[in-house]
């Protein structure tokens, strides 16, 4: 099993080759390769790299699949005894990528 931490848009990812994840959005059409270099940790067969802070010989390849929204969520805001209520919602853009494989 293969599977590496990535730092991508200031969290970091628990990431496996094959499968797909949505993070926040990134400028890029469908179809569009994109690469990690700030990989925190690699696991393989037997053996575990640890980055100080990153690995450096260790690129992720990536393709982004579609652009969609995250779920809704309601903001509320009031000022108590001012009879000031303010509801506005807020869908965030997500990009969802499609790992490929990993660069040594």
């Amino acid at each position: 099993m293969i599977y590496a931490i990535i730092e991508a848009d200031g969290k970091q990812i628990w990431i496996e080759p094959g499968k797909y994840y949505d993070i926040n959005y990134i400028p890029g059409e469908p179809g569009d390769y994109i690469q990690f270099n700030k990989v925190l940790i690699l696991k393989q067969e037997n053996s575990i790299k640890i980055g100080k802070p990153c690995i450096q010989s260790v690129v992720i390849k990536a393709k982004i699949l579609k652009h969609i929204k995250g779920k809704k969520i309601t903001v509320f805001k009031s000022k108590s005894k001012k009879n000031c209520r303010k509801k506005q919602g807020h869908r965030q853009k997500l990009t969802r990528l499609l790992i490929e494989q990993v660069f040594q």
